[in-house]
């Protein structure tokens, strides 16, 4: 009766983390739009996409049945967030400008998918438990995760050392955070340490990052504010100055 009531919650929990990594794998949706608007990536990084990549793609493979029985959720979610970062990753590659973070963002993928398919052919080829394939699966996957939630840090250096949050989208922060908070709860319902551990690590990074949101939200305004007035003066000095270069300006005389 107890164990049915357990396994009832853990489903419900579990569909319940399904439900907010989806809206994590999906907040980065208006950056995204922002850079297709623009043409550029601007300031924007792929490590926290790349990361995110290789850490759905270890999940997968510890969710198959023949690895870790009853991960039916784990996989279905992590298939679909791999899908996902594939579409930002190619959208980043067509609109970066800069041909060597081109190539860097095509060999870390190359790489990823390299390393994913040996993982994957040498646990199901020697390792002939699922306890064992669990346990060193789960290892690499408690590796990828807390680099996957500790990717953001590089923005984070760059929010202290500008002062604003204007390249650390908000909403991608606080779904890692309601993400490492509903995978943790999964995870201690049985006790799976190597769902426990980066989802624990990851919810003190991503608040952490929220943290930094609220200390510089009101500093990231008046930045951007500063910003606009600027390069409304500027463009005003611009007109000023061509009309004052034009000579039918200056004697009247029509054309």
């Amino acid at each position: 009766m107890v164990s049915h009531l357990v396994n009832t919650i853990r489903n419900v929990v579990g569909i319940t983390g399904n439900v907010i990594s989806l809206f994590l794998f999906l907040s980065p949706v208006p950056t995204f739009i922002r850079i297709w608007k623009k043409g550029s990536v601007e300031q924007f990084s792929p490590d926290p996409y790349l990361a995110t990549l290789i850490n759905c793609m270890v999940w997968v493979i510890y969710g198959l049945p023949m690895v870790h029985p009853n991960s039916t959720l784990v996989v279905t979610i992590n298939g679909t967030g791999t899908a996902i970062e594939v579409a930002y990753l190619t959208l980043f590659v067509i609109f970066c400008h800069e041909k060597r973070n081109r190539r860097k963002v095509l060999l870390v993928m190359l790489v990823e998918i390299i390393f994913i398919a040996l993982v994957t052919a040498m646990v199901l080829t020697l390792i002939h438990t699922t306890q064992r394939r669990s346990m060193v699966v789960g290892i690499i996957a408690i590796l990828f995760n807390i680099m996957m939630y500790a990717s953001p840090l590089s923005v984070m250096k760059l929010v202290i050392s500008t002062k604003s949050v204007e390249y650390m989208p908000f909403f991608l922060s606080l779904a890692a955070f309601g993400n490492g908070v509903a995978w943790t709860t999964y995870a201690f319902l049985p006790f799976d340490p190597f769902i426990a551990v980066p989802n624990g690590l990851g919810t003190l990074f991503s608040l952490a990052q929220l943290v930094l949101y609220a200390t510089y939200y009101k500093s990231t305004k008046r930045i951007i504010a500063a910003r606009k007035e600027a390069k409304i003066e500027m463009n005003l000095s611009e007109v000023v100055a061509n009309g004052n270069g034009d000579p039918k300006l200056k004697t009247g005389i029509a054309p």
